[in-house]
């Protein structure tokens, strides 16, 4: 059965957003052609820092990471970045200056948490890969005398079920059924876990005074290997279909020009982050975009200006269509859900970001990251090739069955061509 937009609102934007990612988060090698394809780098913070910091970066190898390593070198910190070695050697683009710690999250896998053991020192910590609270708070404890600021990058998913028409930072978090789970398949207990994750941030470092918590919604532009945004440039430009497919000179719209749309570019997350490791801000953000109102239609006319010539021509259609051919929210058209008719519906509620703004955050124009995504898909597209390849030889190798893969240029996320087409008819027919 089609779901309803009932459903939707109590069940959540977070659930749709983690089910449609659905193993799509792997990591993958980034070439030289694709580094070079980001053509707009992190935008710096507004001054130069007054001290050169010593930064660890816990993770630091996937989508926003890079980003942040890069910028953090160019502003002249020393960064060392502590994750299990895996992801980079798939995705690469890290800068040969950056200090390598091998190790785990989980204290109690492999060596663990022993390379940041000791006497050393970091002037901030920046955590980008806390998913369970007993790894955030073993590394807290861990470095809570060594060093004076510590960033736990959290998520909006966070929030608590019904949504208030308005999210601010004081808006009720979800809660653990069970305070010990670490299942998060399919998304589950995602939100109550990352909210245990920002508690556990404060109880290792035992102070809040020293923990900035940021809540990031949709992240965006190069390096979104999800293709939750990809999708809609990608697309509009008649690109992302799997061999034999080919997409209408149409496309399929979801709901209206007017409906709105948030989320951040990776590359200016990145700079907030940095901005609040150089300034020792603590508190707890939204850290979404734009600094205004932005409707989908805004995005869709970005993504057709973008394409060029060749762009699909926008078709709208509302969420009773939609829902009449089983199109899903946000799995099949991407970052976008169904707005209530009435409030007896509850709300898709709009993420308050004049905190962070206050703070310092900044966004780049949303166009600037839909050119940029696009300029990168042909280099994302070439890499999932070269992973793809080399985990069937590394199968091969071991002796294992090679895994069947999707086809490397085809998009992770969005509406098939061919489902697309028969909506498309049967609006057309209707008309």
């Amino acid at each position: 059965m089609p779901v309803t937009r009932r459903q939707i609102l109590e069940n959540g934007l977070n659930t749709l957003a983690a089910v449609a990612a659905g193993g799509a988060l792997a990591a993958l090698p980034r070439t030289a052609a694709a580094r070079s394809a980001q053509a707009s780098p992190a935008k710096p913070a507004p001054a130069a820092p007054s001290a050169k910091l010593k930064l660890l970066i816990l993770g630091g190898t996937a989508f926003t990471g890079p980003h942040l390593v890069r910028l953090a070198l160019s502003r002249g910190h020393e960064v060392a970045i502590f994750n299990r070695g895996r992801t980079e050697r798939r995705i690469g683009g890290i800068p040969d200056q950056t200090e390598r710690l091998v190790g785990d999250r989980d204290p109690k896998v492999g060596d663990g948490l022993k390379a940041l053991e000791g006497d050393r020192r970091w002037d901030a910590v920046i955590d980008l890969s806390g998913q369970y609270p007993r790894h955030v708070r073993a590394s807290a404890e861990l470095l809570r005398n060594r060093v004076r600021h510590y960033s736990f990058v959290s998520t909006i998913s966070v929030f608590r079920q019904p949504y208030p028409a308005v999210l601010d930072e004081n808006a009720p978090v979800e809660t653990l059924d069970d305070p010990t789970t670490e299942d998060m398949a399919g998304g589950r207990n995602y939100g109550g876990l990352k909210a245990a994750c920002e508690r556990a941030a404060v109880e290792g470092m035992a102070s809040p005074d020293k923990v900035a918590v940021v809540r990031p919604g949709l992240i965006i532009g190069p390096g979104d290997n999800t293709d939750r945004f990809t999708y809609w440039p990608v697309r509009a430009a008649g690109l992302g279909a799997g061999p034999g497919e080919t997409w209408s000179p149409s496309m399929l719209c979801p709901g209206s020009p007017t409906d709105p749309v948030q989320g951040i570019d990776a590359r200016d997350l990145a700079a907030w982050l940095l901005l609040l490791a150089e300034r020792s801000t603590v508190g707890t953000f939204n850290t979404v975009g734009p600094a205004q109102p932005t409707g989908f239609g805004e995005l869709i006319d970005a993504c057709v200006k973008a394409a060029g010539p060749a762009a699909a021509k926008p078709v709208w259609a509302d969420w009773p269509t939609l829902q009449a051919h089983q199109v899903a929210p946000w799995a099949e058209m991407p970052a976008w859900v169904p707005q209530p008719e009435s409030p007896d519906e509850g709300h898709v509620a709009k993420v308050v970001n004049a905190k962070a703004i206050a703070a310092g955050l900044t966004f780049r124009p949303l166009a600037e990251t839909v050119r940029d995504t696009l300029a990168w898909w042909p280099s994302e597209v070439e890499r999932r090739e070269r992973v793809g390849k080399d985990v069937v030889e590394q199968a091969r190798s071991e002796g294992k069955q090679p895994p069947t893969l999707p086809p490397h240029q085809k998009l992770r996320a969005g509406i098939s061509p061919e489902k697309e087409q028969r909506v498309l008819a049967a609006i057309a027919a209707a008309k």
